[in-house]
C-alpha cells in the first residue's frame, strides 16, 4: 500500500500582499538576521515570534567555534518567547535570511531539530503556529501550522 502526504501553504510575490500583522512580524525577523552571529558561516538567520498578548519575541543564529555549540534563530526565538512569556500561546513566526557569499532568493525552512522544538509548543499550546519563510528576496510561503513541515510527528502526537 502506498500512501501520500501534501502539505498546503501560501505562496506570496511580494511583501505587500500579506497582511499587515505578517508584514510586522518578517520585518522584525528580517532586522533580528542582521544581528546574527555569523562570523563562520556568513549566513544570518533571524526569527521573530508572535506570543498572544501581541508581543514579538526575535531570536537569530548563534555561532560558535566549537560547532555544533551555536543555536538557531528559531530556537532563540522560541525559547526566548517561552521563558519571556510562559502562559502566552506562540501564534505564529517568521524565519528570513541572508548570506553574505550567496543569494538567499527562496524561503528558508526551519532545520529538523527546530521544527522539532517549534511543534512542541504548537502541542503544548494546542493552537496551530502560523510559520511565514523567505529568503534575502523572492517569494514568501505561509503555513497554517508546524505540522505542515513535520506532518508525521503533528499527526502522532496531536
Amino acid at each position: 500500500m502506498q500512501k501520500n502526504i501534501t502539505i498546503t501553504y501560501d505562496v506570496f510575490d511580494r511583501l505587500e500582499d500579506l497582511s499587515p500583522e505578517d508584514r510586522k512580524l518578517l520585518d522584525a525577523a528580517t532586522q533580528a538576521a542582521k544581528n546574527a552571529y555569523a562570523p563562520y558561516s556568513k549566513f544570518h538567520v533571524g526569527a521573530a515570534v508572535l506570543v498572544e498578548n501581541g508581543n514579538i519575541v526575535v531570536g537569530n543564529n548563534q555561532e560558535n567555534l566549537a560547532y555544533p555549540s551555536g543555536l538557531c534563530a528559531e530556537r532563540v526565538a522560541g525559547f526566548s518567547a517561552s521563558a519571556l512569556h510562559p502562559n502566552q500561546k506562540i501564534m505564529a513566526i517568521a524565519v528570513t535570511a541572508f548570506s553574505e557569499n550567496f543569494l538567499t532568493d527562496t524561503p528558508i525552512p526551519p532545520c529538523g531539530a527546530c521544527r522539532q522544538s517549534l511543534i512542541e509548543y504548537e502541542i503544548r499550546d494546542n493552537q496551530p503556529m502560523r510559520c511565514i519563510l523567505r529568503g534575502s528576496t523572492g517569494q514568501i510561503f505561509v503555513f497554517k501550522s508546524i505540522a505542515d513541515l513535520l506532518p508525521l510527528q503533528g499527526k502522532f502526537l496531536a
